[in-house]
């Protein structure tokens, strides 16, 4: 079942709270007699969790704004079926994407086998424009931990834009998909090592296909898929109980005002060499040995696993949104143009208590870039360098070093709009 909260009330007040935690701290370009933004407020089908379980699926077909539209925000987070938030220390949300798909009109109860076949008769995606292959991170929208403190609005005149008929095959229409994954981590033994996904916490030996892992496979997704069970204090005893994704998107009806921007992730993980070969095979998630013995707080000095990653962009523009993925033991990730110079350095806000939002040891939030309209440009072709900072006083498995940036090809005309402090 998926809940869908339609009621103006509640639209308003989730756009007001929306507004509020994505309010850059740069000023933005307004649009003189705007469109006005619409938002609704979805639900993906209820899941159960219990302590120490694992949800890790697949939601086909969405609840999603139709038509030809620009988006200018999604946001998400893990509610009880009461609507209340949950803590992180309780559920954690290791990651949930949105990818935007092409199905076939007429055919229904294709997805599962076409994502596993690729089979593009009835079924095909539409993929972000990052250089990632074999159909890896090609999602237009995801975060993880760090959702609730992270901005995601595009700021005027810009917008990302779906549903444009001229894009959508012949036969099909277009749809939306959602995966979540979340870890109940209510009574575990080791909360961090469940939320790693160390594969001895999990007695996982063989992945969800049943093919042997690795010797040296210590942890990551291969060790946490659906409905596995991480291990809790023996004796403790947790209710089962019903979760849901809530997320919530604003958009506003496409004009010719609105300048699209195109949507780039960068993977540290991303074997690209340079050398005489195209493919950019993305692993991922990638380990943090213990490099020496810290204070075991993020600011261990010299502590510090450091990766570095050059990627050439396909093609350049104008940056106008960019933003970090990692997870905990993150010390931040930047950016670089060919040059050296900064494009977007983007730097985790750990939590310091217990209330929702602000749960202590874990990413909460992600620092995010809004450079000034035609401050930041990166050339066709140029190599950019991806930097990715870990605290490694202790072993980290599975970690991510993700980055996204949004690109607009044109610059807006200055006659039609003005600048506004947000």
């Amino acid at each position: 079942m998926v809940h869908h909260f339609g009621g103006k009330s509640l639209c308003l007040a989730m756009l007001t709270v929306v507004l509020t935690l994505n309010i850059p701290c740069s000023n933005s370009l307004r649009i003189e007699n705007r469109v006005k933004t619409k938002s609704a407020v979805f639900g993906s089908p209820v899941f159960e969790l219990e302590p120490g379980s694992v949800l890790n699926r697949i939601y086909y077909n969405i609840d999603f704004p139709r038509g030809h539209i620009a988006v200018k925000s999604f946001n998400a987070e893990v509610v009880d079926e009461a609507g209340r938030p949950v803590p992180l220390h309780e559920t954690y949300l290791h990651h949930w994407v949105i990818l935007r798909y092409y199905q076939r009109k007429g055919v229904s109860n294709v997805e599962q086998d076409s994502f596993k076949k690729l089979d593009q008769t009835n079924f095909m995606f539409a993929r972000n424009n990052g250089v990632c292959q074999k159909n890896v991170l090609g999602q237009y929208f995801g975060l993880g931990s760090e959702t609730r403190k992270t901005p995601t609005f595009v700021p005027d005149p810009y917008g990302i834009e779906v549903g444009n008929p001229a894009e959508i095959p012949d036969g099909f229409e277009e749809r939306w998909l959602m995966n979540v994954h979340a870890i109940d981590t209510r009574g575990a033994e080791d909360s961090l090592g469940c939320t790693e996904c160390r594969c001895d916490l999990y007695n996982i030996s063989k992945d969800e296909h049943g093919r042997p892992l690795g010797p040296d496979y210590k942890g990551g997704l291969l060790c946490c898929y659906d409905q596995t069970q991480c291990r809790v204090r023996k004796g403790f005893r947790g209710a089962k109980r019903s979760l849901y994704l809530r997320y919530s998107v604003e958009w506003v009806d496409w004009t010719d005002s609105i300048l699209p921007v195109k949507i780039y992730i960068f993977d540290i993980t991303d074997t690209w060499s340079g050398l005489n070969s195209a493919k950019h095979d993305c692993k991922i998630e990638y380990n943090v040995a213990e490099s020496c013995k810290g204070t075991g707080t993020m600011s261990s000095q010299g502590c510090v696993d450091t990766r570095r990653k050059r990627v050439r962009m396909p093609t350049g523009g104008y940056v106008v949104y960019g933003v970090a993925h990692q997870h905990s033991g993150g010390t931040g990730s930047t950016l670089y143009g060919e040059d050296g110079r900064v494009i977007c350095s983007s730097n985790p806000i750990y939590g310091k208590g217990k209330e929702v939002g602000n749960e202590s040891g874990y990413i909460v939030g992600m620092s995010t870039c809004y450079p000034q309209p035609g401050s930041v440009k990166i050339l066709d072709g140029e190599t950019l360098i991806q930097e990715s900072n870990y605290n490694s006083s202790q072993t980290h498995t599975g970690v991510m070093g993700l980055f996204y940036i949004l690109v607009a090809n044109q610059l807006p005309n200055p006659k039609l709009f003005m600048h506004s402090p947000l």
